[in-house]
């Protein structure tokens, strides 16, 4: 029976935090961490409260906790990089991060791959790839973004970020193949198209950047970016525009 109330307990708790009921949340885990000291699934969730609330040290200590009960818990320790990232503790965030990450390797090497994990990875290299960028370190930003690309195929931004940073690097006709590449495998990702039309315009190819803006406009009549860049290109000889 009590086991029957702990999981009852646990999954209005969940409930709660879903509907981002915080305070009720938070009650009803440590009702049941009263009950069960060592219910990771609790630890975590409450970490998870502490850390939206902004108590990143109870966060800390929570995430900590469920990794004491269970080492191999990927997304508290992704979890608990990410806030001693945030808080510049960069050393021991790599550390978590790099044991975490080489565990999930291991893992799929042995044949088991989660998309859900693949996803949290992926943020992860993709925060690590905004911070080198910010810094004009290129090189290794787009090392971090190719990471971020190839663990979570449904980012499409990512594969934006990938062009922007080699037309930084002065590779442009590799911005043009990523851009291209992501426009004729995804047809209706707009943003692929405005960032072609830019490139297309920053190199003086008026009328292909201009083709590239009513292909969206012709989508969606509507569209800001690109009604506010084809007034541009038609209004200002020497505008500068760029990606």
């Amino acid at each position: 029976m009590e086991y029957v109330k702990l999981n009852d307990l646990l999954k209005k708790a969940k409930e709660a935090f879903q509907r981002n009921d915080l305070k009720t949340a938070s009650l009803l885990l440590n009702e049941v961490i009263d009950q069960n000291p060592n219910s990771t699934e609790a630890f975590f969730y409450l970490a998870n409260v502490f850390h939206i609330r902004g108590e990143l040290g109870k966060a800390v200590k929570a995430f900590q906790r469920v990794l004491e009960l269970d080492p191999h818990h990927t997304d508290a320790a992704i979890s608990l990089s990410v806030i001693y990232n945030d808080i510049g503790k960069y050393e021991e965030a790599k550390a978590i991060f790099d044991k975490a990450n080489n565990q999930v390797k291991n893992t799929q090497t042995q044949g088991v791959s989660d998309p859900h994990l693949n996803k949290k990875f992926s943020l992860k290299h993709y925060e690590i790839a905004e911070m080198y960028a910010s810094y004009s370190r290129y090189d290794e930003a787009l090392f971090e973004y190719n990471k971020a690309a190839a663990l979570d195929s449904d980012n499409l931004e990512i594969r934006i970020k990938i062009a922007k940073n080699y037309t930084k690097k002065g590779f442009t006709s590799k911005a043009f193949e990523e851009l291209k590449r992501l426009k004729n495998e995804h047809p209706g990702y707009m943003p692929a198209r405005i960032a072609l039309g830019l490139l297309y315009y920053g190199n003086g190819n008026i009328i292909e950047a201009q083709a590239e803006w009513q292909n969206v406009l012709g989508r969606d009549p509507s569209h800001a970016e690109a009604s506010m860049y084809m007034t541009l290109s038609r209004s200002a000889t020497e505008t500068t525009i760029s990606i």
